[in-house]
């Protein structure tokens, strides 16, 4: 089950502002399609020691070198249509880039670099070159760059792997889905029965399959790379590839390691270097076992101010939600704001307790839930450039049960995007009146921060499995309800007076300012990310839509509505309290499918309520949203950091620069960061 709370960086647009913090530069860095790119400062960067700066660097550094792994999850001509169209971008003469096509070419290019790869990065959905196919051949020709032909069906035709990860009923997911988590031919059935084979049933489980890919066997793969026949009546064999130096990704993993190495020199305490060593073991080996030692070993350092992700840790693009996508994030603790992160966790069992749901489903013991807030330093992998904006690990639930996890709100970035938000007409749009456009200016981005630390600090982490129930009972669907059973505990404990109480909320009003902003997002803004005659199919949107569409159905009493004012609709909440109880009896409902596993509930609740969008509504809100001139998404560049060195060779300083752009940060990237061969 996928614990970590990737909140796309599109709702984000609403944010107001965060009052007392002043912009040090230009946020805004480009705009391209329905995506615009921001900077994010860093601030106390400065006031680390020099020790955590040089930390800093070489973690960054281990995380840069994986960005070509996540371009081949994302599908196996990835790297080579991304590197031609990077050298045709290079080479080009300049008749070429005068004519109209490179201008279609080169955002062709930008939207590759921001989805890692030729899928949208939150629809699935591949998006198709504005320039034709001539034009594309006879540029390269000129230009002298040599290409895989069988790049151009996958590019132009829109048949050919049209879906990075589908989540269509009744298809076969493997099959349909784009990414290059499996070898070619492999069936969902297949792989079903190969996992099923090799579970661990252990009270420790090893998370089989999170980093390897299933293939056929074929000659050129050892029996010794995991073969596990599926039956003795000819049927193909199906073995793993691992993600591990020597094995599958190892020329990235071997740059990952060195600096992970070089990092062990600057840790902060013997924990941290615990942490190291466990993580470079398992990188070396692939071994399952060492993940888990490395996970505990993790969850317990909570006294080091620096801290990283670094590795394969999601399972959403997955289509059976197995295996990890690679991404890292380098951070370190934001200590005025972690206070409130804290207050929550230390109140944890409190929350668990006086939750909505059936007693059976509530742990007893709520295990170590470390929250802090941290100022992101770097970001890489499936966390650029767009990026969660919370963070909850590890995912294996017998150690969050056992050890506990981390749960982090990264402030930085909330902040980059509330002042990229400034001014840019959208709650003026669908706002339905001044009283809450003010209360919303007011206690808006407060509320969004203590929701995503409500979800992060004991949503994720609350609740339990009945007995004989495993993490994937739910299939396709368990993303989407586990991120609404988080959503949904931390929506029904914003209104709580509990946090008037902790001094977390100023009075018993300002939750009002999150309950309109999560129903409207979910029952009508979001849709500015689906194409005319969509279904939704990305978890976190099926989640918000899922949670909206059940209240509206069922406020029976009137509690809230979507009315009809001048010709245009807006989303009215008449009985907020009552509100509450919806959400808390939803959040009851969705705990229990969890719990017992309970997969035909998962699939009616989200079929009934997550997918279908309803076409008027949606055409509208594309309307009132083109006239602003938004971008539905967000994402970043990263700040550059440079090592300072002696004569020795030691890293005497380390400094920062925010000037680098968007196209020049990406060419630099697959310039010296790019190890990986075309075909892996």
């Amino acid at each position: 089950m996928k614990k970590v709370y990737v909140l796309p960086l599109v709702a984000l647009t609403l944010l107001a502002g965060c009052q007392n913090k002043q912009p040090k530069f230009q946020y805004n860095v480009d705009k391209f399609y329905d995506l615009e790119i921001l900077r994010y400062d860093v601030p106390e960067f400065d006031q680390l020691t020099l020790q955590q700066k040089q930390l800093v660097y070489c973690l960054s550094e281990a995380a840069l070198w994986g960005r070509d792994i996540l371009f081949d999850q994302n599908g196996r001509y990835n790297l080579r249509i991304r590197r031609t169209c990077e050298a045709l971008y290079l080479n080009a003469n300049a008749n070429t880039k005068a004519n109209d096509e490179f201008e279609k070419f080169e955002k062709y290019l930008k939207r590759i670099w921001f989805s890692n790869g030729i899928h949208h990065h939150y629809s699935e959905d591949k998006f198709l070159p504005e320039f034709t196919q001539e034009w594309f051949v006879t540029a390269c020709a000129e230009a002298g760059v040599a290409y895989d032909p069988a790049i151009l069906p996958v590019m132009f035709d829109p048949a050919v792997m049209p879906k990075r990860t589908t989540a269509q009923d009744g298809v076969d997911l493997v099959l349909n889905s784009a990414g290059n988590y499996y070898g070619e031919g492999v069936t969902q059935k297949e792989a079903e029965a190969w996992y099923a084979a090799h579970k661990d049933n252990s009270p420790e489980p090893l998370w089989i399959g999170l980093n390897s890919q299933l293939v056929h066997l074929t000659p050129t793969l050892s029996q010794g790379e995991g073969a596990s026949p599926l039956g003795g009546d000819g049927r193909e064999v199906l073995v793993e590839r691992v993600y591990r130096v020597g094995g599958l990704y190892g020329e990235a993993l071997e740059h990952i390691v060195y600096w992970l190495n070089e990092a062990l020199r600057y840790a902060e305490n013997d924990q941290q270097r615990e942490v190291l060593r466990k993580l470079i073991a398992f990188n070396e080996t692939g071994d399952l076992r060492l993940f888990n030692e490395y996970c505990i070993a993790w969850v317990k350092d909570l006294d080091s101010r620096v801290d990283f992700v670094n590795g394969f840790t999601e399972t959403y693009t997955d289509p059976l939600g197995i295996t990890g996508t690679w991404e890292s994030m380098v951070n370190f603790k934001d200590l005025n704001a972690t206070h409130r992160t804290q207050l929550i966790s230390e109140n944890a069992q409190w929350f668990e307790d006086h939750s909505t749901t059936d007693p059976k489903y509530k742990k007893e013991e709520v295990k170590g839930v470390s929250a802090k807030v941290i100022t992101a330093a770097i970001l890489a992998g499936d966390c650029y450039p767009a990026t969660p904006i919370g963070i909850n690990l590890p995912n294996a639930n017998w150690i969050r049960k056992e050890y506990g996890s981390k749960s982090v709100t990264i402030d930085n970035l909330m902040h980059a995007y509330n002042e990229a938000a400034k001014g840019n007409g959208f709650n003026e749009e669908f706002m339905i009146d001044d009283e809450i456009r003010a209360l919303y200016e007011q206690y808006g981005a407060l509320c969004g921060d203590l929701h995503t630390d409500l979800h992060e600090c004991v949503g994720h982490g609350s609740g339990k499995l009945m007995p004989c129930v495993t993490k994937d009972a739910l299939k396709e669907h368990a993303s989407t309800i586990e991120e609404a059973r988080a959503d949904l505990f931390g929506l029904y404990y914003l209104a709580d007076p509990k946090l008037v109480e902790l001094g977390l909320l100023p009075n018993n009003e300002a939750y009002k300012a999150g309950y309109y902003q999560q129903m409207m997002n979910g029952a009508m803004t979001q849709l500015v990310r689906i194409e005319p005659g969509k279904d939704i199919e990305e978890a976190h949107m099926r989640n918000r839509q899922l949670i909206a569409n059940w209240v509206l159905e069922h406020a029976e009493n009137g509690e809230v509505m979507i009315i009809e004012r001048n010709d245009k609709h807006y989303l009215q909440i008449f009985d907020y309290e009552g509100l509450r109880r919806l959400y808390g009896e939803l959040l009851a409902e969705i705990q229990r499918i969890t719990s017992e596993g309970d997969y035909k509930a998962a699939k009616e609740m989200v079929e009934r309520y997550a997918v279908k969008v309803n076409p008027e509504l949606h055409q509208e809100i594309l309307a009132r949203y083109q006239q602003l001139n938004l971008a539905p998404y967000k994402g970043f560049v990263n700040p550059v950091y440079t090592a300072i060195r002696d004569k020795e060779g030691n890293i005497s300083d380390v400094r920062i620069d925010f000037t680098e752009g968007y196209i020049e940060q990406h060419l630099r990237y697959s310039r010296d960061y790019s190890p990986l061969p075309d075909v892996n």
